[in-house]
């Protein structure tokens, strides 16, 4: 009986042997992290894609991006908390919001110990790097590898910043071609040449296009050349936007407040940077500089979409397409025409909007869309919860992880905070915060720099920046939009009476916000001043 037995011990044994090491294969498979690779381009509005509609979507700019859309997840709603490129980088590299990060305009620094995402990812064993435009001018000493731009950076044989045996900045490189295609060149050499084969990677690959001042590859000369580009409505007529704050009592900041794209701005308007010259009218010249604009703009964008076609070529045919999380997104969004205004800063929807994709087939199902409200603070716990972590106590933003899975957070936000600090600096716009709720925008401009030193008084007429060291102090003033009935925000119905109520919530909402996210103003006690006097204005 006993030898009878004994081949279903054997067998019971090897059975066991087989599923405790099917077990463990399972086990290692359901560990294994996956790989990050989070792509960031400068000033791409999501306008400016196919993937979100609007005047410019026939245009087919972006047939990569709106592929790797088609693949993942699209955020219909993600938006920046403060539309400038250092700000908005601190704030993605923090998870917190400017006055919390210390970094409230261009100039200010991200300092060392607060470079946070790439800090948790190497604490959970990722190997990291950051190629590109990194603009947070001190040395990116949180990753393991770095080969990044000098703030701006140059379109055209650009110079870069790399580890090495001098002290930061003082090791430089410099490649020949176009910026698009020598960051996409450098993305790839680490992984060819640099990129352990052992842990999972987390890569930033930040493209300096579309900023200003446009300098495409000139192979894009004759993309869009006979195309007649969509114009906005607004940049000709709009008699009920803005406010006091935005056109001056009767109209008479008009001239003063936010560059154009018309003559209306006498120190900054495309019409005079491209040299339209005589034109039969107004409009025409007008016209003229918006089609340049907006053909220098996507000339810009077509070369980073065929970069990332390059790219995910590249990823496909290495095995790193699969098990790996791509994000897609713009440091902030971009006025493209829209009430008359280049550049970003403003809190109007086409400044204050970002595309937000993300690819990554194990969680997310492909197709799918989100039109929940999300910003630029979630990034940062979004990728450390994706890499198998727990968003840190001193991150203000929230991690998306639970949206990306298809759910609805049972508390998730229902609206977002921003704020624009550098008062009438570069493009003349004035400071303001306020909140974007899903179908309403409240706006409050403040008119004040939030450093005492640089203030002067507005004299008129307009003297220009070139003129003097100060900035000028402008009128205080609210914005009220219904986007629901108003997307392109043409009609401040901040009088009307058939909004008071809402307008009441939202500023109880808003001053209730300030307080839980550190933006109370302790530190400047004439910002709080004003605030407080002009509330129930």
């Amino acid at each position: 009986m006993i030898k009878n037995k004994f081949p279903i011990l054997v067998l019971g044994s090897l059975f066991c042997v087989l599923s405790f090491v099917s077990c463990k294969q399972e086990e290692k498979k359901v560990a294994k992290k996956p790989n990050i690779i989070y792509i960031m381009t400068d000033d791409h509005t999501a306008g400016a894609t196919g993937m979100y509609g609007g005047r410019l979507a026939g245009l087919n700019p972006t047939p990569n991006l709106d592929k790797l859309g088609d693949e993942g997840m699209v955020f219909n709603n993600c938006f920046v908390t403060n539309s400038i490129c250092t700000p908005s980088r601190a704030s993605i590299m923090s998870g917190q919001y400017s006055q919390t990060n210390g970094v409230l305009d261009l100039w200010n620094d991200l300092d060392t110990e607060k470079q946070y995402l790439p800090q948790e990812m190497k604490k959970l064993g990722y190997e990291t790097a950051m190629i590109g435009k990194w603009h947070l001018h001190i040395e990116p000493t949180a990753f393991d590898y770095y080969k990044v731009l000098p703030g701006q950076g140059r379109y055209f044989d650009p110079v870069f910043r790399v580890q090495g045996e001098k002290e930061w900045p003082n090791n430089t490189v410099q490649h020949e071609g176009h910026t698009s295609d020598i960051i996409t060149d450098q993305v790839l050499n680490w992984f060819e040449n640099v990129k352990g084969h052992e842990a999972p990677f987390f890569l930033m690959y930040h493209f300096k296009a579309p900023h200003d001042m446009f300098e495409f590859n000139p192979k894009y000369a004759n993309y869009l050349e006979n195309e007649f580009i969509p114009e906005p409505e607004s940049l000709y007529n709009q008699p009920l936007w803005g406010s006091e704050a935005t056109r001056g009592k009767n109209d008479s900041l008009i001239n003063v407040i936010g560059s154009s794209i018309s003559k209306r701005h006498p120190n900054r308007s495309y019409v005079d940077i491209f040299e339209i010259g005589d034109k039969p009218t107004e409009k025409e010249a007008t016209s003229a500089a918006y089609q340049e604009y907006l053909k220098k703009y996507l000339r810009c964008v077509k070369g980073v979409d065929d970069n990332l076609g390059r790219f995910f070529d590249y990823l496909k045919k290495n095995g790193l397409w699969e098990n790996t999380v791509i994000v897609y997104t713009s440091d902030q969004g971009m006025m493209l025409g829209e009430h008359d205004f280049e550049d970003k800063r403003w809190m109007y929807e086409e400044s204050m909007r970002m595309p937000f994709i993300v690819r990554y087939p194990e969680m997310v199902k492909s197709g799918t869309r989100s039109d929940l409200i999300v910003n630029n603070t979630d990034f940062a716990p979004t990728l450390i919860e994706l890499a198998g972590g727990k968003k840190p106590e001193y991150m203000q933003g929230e991690s998306m992880t639970e949206i990306l899975k298809g759910h609805t957070p049972a508390d998730w936000r229902t609206s977002t905070y921003y704020r624009y600090w550098m008062h009438m600096i570069h493009h003349d716009i004035p400071a303001h915060f306020g909140l974007r709720s899903k179908d309403h925008k409240l706006i409050f401009f403040y008119g004040r720099h939030y450093n005492l030193e640089k203030e002067g008084i507005l004299s008129m007429p307009w003297k220009g920046e070139g003129n003097s060291n100060k900035v000028e102090i402008t009128p205080a003033a609210w914005e009220f939009y219904d986007l629901k009935n108003d997307p392109e925000e043409l009609v401040n119905q901040y009088n009307n009476p058939e909004y008071k109520e809402i307008i009441d919530k939202m500023k109880a909402e808003l001053k209730e916000k300030r307080k839980t996210l550190n933006e109370e103003d302790h530190d400047y006690p004439h910002l709080k001043e004003i605030i407080d006097k002009h509330w129930n204005d």
